[in-house]
């Protein structure tokens, strides 16, 4: 994960994509609020030490919202009748 990018617009967030916050990996879900005070809510992936969502002004995600490239459309889950997958990469 060295190839981290620093998100340079809001405009660019995608739920497709995933995100790193403060060492934690996010997906994007939503963005809410009026065009002068707009909020940004993240999701963190399962199996990450954070479980509560994320909400940031456009300041704090241009400060610290990093896309993750090799990580494009890969946060979901396998669920089988034993065991449930989590797939990353």
């Amino acid at each position: 994960m060295n190839d981290l990018q620093l998100i340079n617009c809001p405009t660019l967030l995608t739920q497709a994509k995933t995100f790193q916050i403060n060492g934690t990996l996010y997906r994007y879900l939503y963005s809410e609020g009026s065009i002068k005070h707009t909020q940004y809510l993240f999701r963190p992936l399962p199996a990450q030490r954070k479980t509560a969502d994320l909400r940031l002004n456009r300041d704090k995600v241009l400060c610290r919202v990093y896309e993750v490239p090799g990580l494009y459309r890969q946060h979901h889950a396998i669920v089988t009748d034993t065991v449930i997958q989590q797939s990353l990469f």
